[in-house]
């Protein structure tokens, strides 16, 4: 399995996990039409919030990203948020 890890913080970032809560079913049937899904999760902080994406593999995490992007571009533009931080690997522990 592989993951990537999305942070988002500073300008417009809070409002986009306002956003994506109120949108939440739009979002979860994007985010599950990705290939060899595991698990996804959106966690809320303080400075904004990340998404964690689970995947069978690399083309899977790779896929989430652009579908990520891309929903951004079309529904958030107008927030101005910062470009994510992205952390990815090889997940070596995975509990369900």
């Amino acid at each position: 399995m592989y993951a990537m890890v999305r942070f988002y913080s500073g300008q417009g970032a809070t409002e986009l996990f306002k956003l994506l809560e109120d949108r939440k079913e739009e979002v979860e049937g994007l985010i599950q039409g990705v290939s060899g899904l595991v698990s996804y999760d959106i966690v809320k902080t303080e400075e904004g919030g990340m998404t964690i994406t689970v995947c069978e593999d690399k083309v899977g995490t790779d896929e989430s990203l652009a579908v990520a992007l891309g929903w951004l571009k079309e529904n958030a533009a107008h927030l101005k948020v910062n470009a994510p931080g992205v952390s990815e690997g090889t997940v070596t522990v995975h509990l369900p």
